[in-house]
Order: structure tokens, then sequence, then C-alpha cells
């Protein structure tokens, strides 16, 4: 069996349907649904989500093809947030423990192969830049899912939409900073942490939840058009930009603003070295970009479950957080001054990958304690 990922609608579909005739197709429904982040996929039904809208069985699917294709909007130096959600909820095709792979951390496989997988990009043209962002993008997916990158290919084709809507005007708040958190665990987040802690720093700020307006982006635009400087933070999903903000942010390029936007990012993972974020940070500059907007700097933060319970406003800078307090400390600085800064890529101080690891891989088996389950089941 050959498996098909493909975000392409009926009519494109047929033109190339009879090339993928022997294959599994997964493709948009409307129905499905985003990875939440809630790691059940490895503790409670390893291998499999728990999300049950039909895209459940992914990771399996994968685990069964003899290969896989992706067809894929070209989407900020990645796929478009359908094929991205497909990607997010395949997570459980590996396991949760860490092991050091090609001098970084990843986890381990789930299943013995590894797997083949074609990339087929498509736009209405693409740069240099964008097949070397897209290249990178897929070398890195293909690492952590333990696949083989068997071919990348760019298809230039009429897709854009140029066509904007403009809003009506309204007031905006050049000195309101809007801090989003984009990951779907909402104030469990690492992501709502770290807003938190720059919250604490900062005046005349909204701190809010992406979770709370997934049904209601319209006055979540309304909200981003009545602010100048927006500060989005989020997770590393299957590496890059999670499926449910590439969502709105895919949305937010039809819109046409009444003033300019500062851009500002903060980026987290569970993996340790923060240098792994590249792709996420980079889709995020090429985004701000495609809106009009300004990309003003971020901080990457790398092993972040432990980072974030203790990166806080009462930490002076110590510990194993002090990269990631300093880069923050910056960034707030330079919200305040409407201003810029370089990319900070924080790892852990003084804290070594081998410990951070033994200590991520001893707490698996624990979590799934209470579902009944033992190491030998993950």
């Amino acid at each position: 069996m050959k498996l098909l990922i493909h975000d392409l609608n009926e009519e494109e579909f047929t033109h190339i349907s009879a090339d993928y005739k022997e294959f599994e197709i997964i493709s948009d429904n409307g129905n499905i649904k985003p990875c939440i982040g809630c790691f059940s996929c490895w503790i409670k039904t390893p291998g499999k989500c728990v999300i049950k809208d039909g895209y459940d069985n992914i990771a399996d699917l994968i685990h069964k093809a003899d290969e896989v294709v992706i067809i894929s909007r070209y989407t900020y130096g990645g796929p478009s947030s359908f094929v991205k959600n497909a990607l997010d909820r395949c997570i459980g095709f590996v396991s949760p423990f860490f092991e050091v792979y090609m001098d970084e951390m990843h986890h381990k496989k789930r299943y013995p192969e590894d797997k083949p997988i074609t990339c087929i990009f498509r736009s209405d043209s693409f740069t240099e830049d964008d097949k070397e962002n897209a290249k990178r993008y897929v070398k890195a997916m293909c690492t952590n899912l333990h696949g083989t990158v068997k071919d990348i290919r760019f298809e230039e084709c009429n897709i854009c939409d140029t066509d904007k809507i403009v809003l009506e005007e309204t007031d905006c708040d050049p000195q309101k900073v809007l801090l989003i958190n984009c990951s779907l665990r909402a104030d469990n987040a690492n992501s709502k942490r770290f807003l938190n802690f720059l919250e604490a720093k900062l005046d005349n700020t909204e701190n809010i939840n992406l979770s709370t307006y997934l049904n209601k982006t319209d006055e979540l635009i309304k909200k981003i058009d009545g602010v100048d400087k927006i500060v989005l933070a989020m997770p590393l999903y299957v590496d890059g930009i999670p499926s449910a903000p590439l969502r709105l942010m895919e949305k937010i390029e039809k819109y046409q603003f009444n003033s300019a936007k500062k851009i500002y990012l903060i980026s987290n993972m569970g993996l340790y070295e923060s240098k792994q974020l590249i792709n996420l940070m980079s889709m995020v500059k090429q985004w701000s970009d495609k809106c009009g907007f300004k990309y003003c700097g971020g901080v990457a933060i790398g092993a972040g479950e432990m980072q974030g319970m203790m990166a806080n406003p009462s930490n002076p800078g110590k510990g194993p957080a002090k990269y990631v307090i300093q880069g923050l400390n910056s960034l707030s600085d330079a919200i305040k001054g409407s201003g810029y800064i370089d990319d900070v890529y924080a790892d852990a101080y003084k804290f070594s990958r081998s410990l951070y690891m033994f200590i991520a891989n001893t707490s698996w088996p624990r979590d799934a304690k209470k579902y009944g389950l033992k190491k030998k089941d993950l």
C-alpha cells in the first residue's frame, strides 16, 4: 500500500487521480481537528490518536504504507495548514522516548522501517530561497519521523488569490501589545508561561489563548487590527508551526489591515537544542513578509518543558533558564521601544543534554502508569 496526503480540491485532484489509483488517500473533508498536544498517543493509547474524527489512524497508515507522497501548497516554507494538521496528528508514529541522532535529540522509532517520503510543493512561483526553505523543512521532518527523503519537487501553477479583504476602520492603540498563546494546551502550555513572563515586563497588554478563538476567528481578526504590536508564542510541532496557528495565519494573510503590524515571536519545544526551531522561526518571518508586517525578532527556546517551569519574573536570571530569561528581557525591551532584536536561540544553561534526556525518558513511564501501561507498552 502507498499513501497520499494532499490538500488539492476536487477539481485539482481529478487531473492527477489516475496517477494515484493504488494509493490510500488522506484529503480534507472539513472534519479534521488540530492536535491538542495531549500526549495521549504516547502515554494512553500508544501509536493511536484519541481524537476520533476520521483522521485518528494516520500514524498507522504511514506505518503500513510502502511509501508516502505529500502534495501541498507551499506555505511559508512548508506545507499548508491541512497537510500540516495531518502531519501533526501522526506524531504517534514515533515513540515518546528520546535518543541522540546526528548530534541532535530526536524521538526514537516506534517501528523498524525508514519510510520513503516524497514531497511535491505547489505555488504560482518559487524563488531559490523558497526551494531551500522547503528542502530544509522536509529534511528535518523526515529526520524526526525517521523517514528518508525520496524526492522533493516544485510545481508552478495558478493558485494565487491576490484579492484582499478590506477591514472597516477601527480604533487602533499603537501602544497596546497583543499576546497570543498559540498552543491549544491553553493556560497549561509552556507558551503561556513565557507570555506571562513577558506580560509582567510590559504595560498595556492583552494576553489571550488561541484556543478561545478557534470558532471566533473574525473576533480575533478585529483584535489584531486594533493593535500595532503582536507577540506570537507557540510550540514546535513536527518541525514547524502547529496547524491551528498556521490556519489562522493563512486567514490573516487574506486581509488588508488598517495599520502595519510589528510581529514578535516566542517558540519552544521539548527537544533540547533550540537550533531545531529554525524552520518555525523562518516560517513566521515569511508569513510576516506575505502579510506586509514587520518581523521584529524572537526567542527560540530548547528544553521548553523544563524552561517553562523555571522562567518566571522572580528569577533574576540564574540556573538553567539563564539564557531564556536574558532573551525574554531583550524581547520585552524591544517591544517597549517598538524596536527589533536578532533572533535569540536559548538553550538550557549548564544543564547537560544527557541529564535532560534521562529525566524526560523516565517521566514517560511514570505518566503512562496512571493509564495502566508499562514502559514496554509505550
